[in-house]
């Protein structure tokens, strides 16, 4: 599950790199070729349900689930609401939302600013001011970083619009009264510059019994783009433990 203004061909780098999986990525609501006719189908419960009705309508009865950023916190509901169809999770710079009404308020506000501009300004302008948050630094210098900047401009900006507006971290429900009850092991990875998502990610793990932390070196918020091969082993590691569980 990528992150906002992604798409299905994000991970293509890391699904080279495990050909022993059967893997699917999907276009989530707002992003590449998923059409989506209500605006409410794209909140967080509706498109946690209908990634559920794909994984049925597939006869996927169960699969190591893997999300970035936005679709960490969709991947994190997933975990906590439908953990019969994963053996595990594994949440690349993900987040359990806000904890406070004001928080939300807040980011709720910004958001809509954002999806206004998405609408109204410059997509080429709003995508350069996006990357230019700290939290993209490392993935901006990065040699290919570019080509995937490039990518983004396939996206539809009104869509994008309706993404943030209704399933952005504003409106997400908040999980972190959930999280020690959560049945699955979960695998988090933060890159070692993305102290604010480190942070975040430290706390999850203090309150989750089945997570485990992995902080990526030379690596900031994208991991999978910055660092694909640490990634991948990363999977492939986390993988072999469930197996070995399972067994055990």
């Amino acid at each position: 599950l990528h992150g906002f203004m992604g798409d299905c061909k994000d991970f293509e780098q890391a699904i080279a790199s495990l050909p022993e999986f059967c893997c699917l990525a999907v276009d989530l609501p707002g992003h590449g070729q998923t059409e989506v006719t209500q605006d409410d189908a794209y909140q967080m419960p509706l498109v946690a349900e209908a990634i559920i009705n794909l994984l049925v309508e597939l006869k996927i009865e169960q699969g190591i689930l893997v999300g970035y950023s936005m679709g960490g916190r969709i991947a994190l509901y997933l975990a906590t609401y439908f953990p019969q169809y994963f053996y595990g999770a594994v949440l690349e710079s993900a987040s359990p939302g806000l904890a406070t009404q004001p928080e939300r308020d807040l980011r709720r506000f910004q958001d809509e600013q954002l999806a206004q501009q998405l609408e109204s300004g410059d997509f080429v302008d709003f995508i350069h001011q996006w990357y230019a948050n700290p939290l993209f630094t490392s993935f901006v210098r990065h040699t290919n970083a570019a080509q995937a900047i490039a990518r983004r401009l396939n996206n539809d900006p009104y869509k994008l619009a309706k993404s943030l507006r209704n399933i952005g971290l504003g409106m997400q429900p908040s999980l972190w009264g959930s999280l020690s009850q959560i049945p699955i092991p979960l695998l988090l990875i933060v890159g070692e510059l993305d102290q604010k998502f480190s942070r975040i990610n430290q706390a999850i793990a203090h309150k989750c019994r089945l997570a485990e932390l992995e902080i990526v070196a030379h690596s900031g918020h994208n991991v999978h783009f910055e660092q694909p091969a640490k990634f991948s082993q990363l999977l492939t590691g986390f993988s072999d433990k469930l197996r070995r569980n399972s067994f055990s």
